[in-house]
């Protein structure tokens, strides 16, 4: 099963962060599975480090790069992103997640 990550919860453009192949056709175990994986704790996961990355994870929104020419990868999924699958969409909640309508904007 595949989940798109959308990070939203702090942005003013919600954008597609990455599309996650979860080994999982339990909707609720693969968005555990792509928060997991979208999770900046040991390096990075969107920089593919050693202790985060992981090759499931496919990493479609082009990662900041600043004045000086260094590449930053994307913050940590957080509480009111957003996942889809299936053709629903769940929002990252305090605890787990929770079916929401989606946003015209989780569609982009």
């Amino acid at each position: 099963m595949y989940i798109k990550v959308i990070h939203r919860a702090f942005e003013d453009t919600p954008y597609t962060a990455a599309v996650v192949d979860c080994p999982t056709d339990n909707p609720m175990e693969a968005c555990e599975y792509a928060y997991r994986w979208t999770q900046n704790i040991m390096d990075s996961w969107s920089m593919k480090g050693a202790a985060d990355g992981n090759d499931r994870v496919e990493v479609v929104a082009k990662l900041h790069t600043d004045e000086s020419g260094k590449a930053w990868g994307h913050r940590s999924t957080s509480m009111g992103d957003h996942m889809q699958a299936l053709g629903k969409t769940y929002e990252v909640a305090a605890v787990g997640f929770k079916e929401v309508q989606p946003k015209e904007v989780d569609f982009a």
